[in-house]
């Protein structure tokens, strides 16, 4: 093997080995996952805690909703590159996971949970849930009602909404109907009591 030496145009007998190249993995160049990793970092700082809400206005407790929103957004992370509507994306794979974890029943009933970002005081969670006291009237609604709420809170028109359950725009917009009249009655029977 020789080496071509251009400062004198003569072929040199090779002393070393031919260097390895990169020590990563084939890839994206460094700019374009720096990108990436702005890009995510951008929409998971906007997008986690309305997420996690999400999830709660679906009647999931505090500290599972946290959890499943952690995971979504790892997953949206791993496929960030193939994700061409992520919010849609990360709450479409957020109601399915809930949709998993309550039809699962290998939880624990008395888990104690852990201090995340999302919830630095799980003791706080009773405290948090009474200063949102629209929780409890979400909760009582239907399953259907309360997943279309859920969407509608989260942005989406009834529209995105039957696309991303594969409902019929119809049944979404009665159902919004119906959560809203129920919730009407809820605000108007709390007023009176006051």
């Amino acid at each position: 093997m020789s080496t071509h030496n251009p400062a004198d145009g003569t072929d040199l007998p090779s002393t070393t080995p031919a260097p390895l190249g990169p020590l990563r993995p084939p890839g994206p160049s460094d700019s374009a996952r720096q990108r990436t990793d702005a890009e995510f970092s951008a929409f998971y700082r906007t997008n986690i805690r309305p997420l996690t809400g999400f999830l709660i206005v679906h009647g999931a407790q505090v500290q599972v909703a946290a959890d499943i929103a952690q995971d979504v957004m790892t997953d949206a992370y791993r496929n960030w590159t193939g994700i061409t509507h992520p919010k849609a994306w990360v709450h479409k794979a957020a109601s399915r996971a809930l949709v998993r974890k309550v039809a699962s029943v290998e939880e624990a009933v008395d888990d104690i949970p852990e201090p995340s970002s999302l919830l630095p005081r799980p003791d706080a969670i009773a405290e948090w849930e009474t200063r949102h006291d629209a929780l409890p009237m979400l909760r009582s609604l239907p399953m259907k009602q309360r997943q279309v709420m859920a969407w509608t809170l989260a942005g989406f028109t009834p529209t995105d909404i039957a696309e991303h359950l594969g409902l019929p725009a119809e049944n979404v917009r009665a159902n919004l109907r119906k959560a809203r009249r129920t919730a009407a009655a809820h605000l108007k029977s709390r007023e009176e009591d006051q």
